[in-house]
């Protein structure tokens, strides 16, 4: 498991961390970020981790280069959150 800091969201299921790292939440499928749908999305991933120190378990790498992670705040799983919000 890896401690760091999410900085930035890129969209409902992509976010930077303060170590430079790209990370894609594992099982987690947001609508595009150009749509009302992924806006809601990106807020949503905004409001669990943004600013917020993170615990991450890399499962894989994507096609991109992205670290596809299981994702937690304190001891709730990000990633279920955002499924049980309909973005699985």
């Amino acid at each position: 498991m890896v401690k760091q800091a999410a900085i930035c969201i890129i969209d409902g299921d992509t976010f930077d961390t303060d170590r430079n790292v790209r990370i894609r939440l594992a099982r987690v499928k947001a609508p595009h970020v150009d749509t009302p749908e992924g806006q809601k999305a990106k807020r949503m991933l905004e409001s669990l981790i943004l600013r917020k120190a993170i615990t991450y378990e890399p499962v894989a790498t994507d096609t991109y280069g992205r670290t596809v992670a299981e994702v937690w705040v304190d001891s709730a799983n990000v990633n279920d959150i955002m499924i049980s919000y309909g973005y699985g």
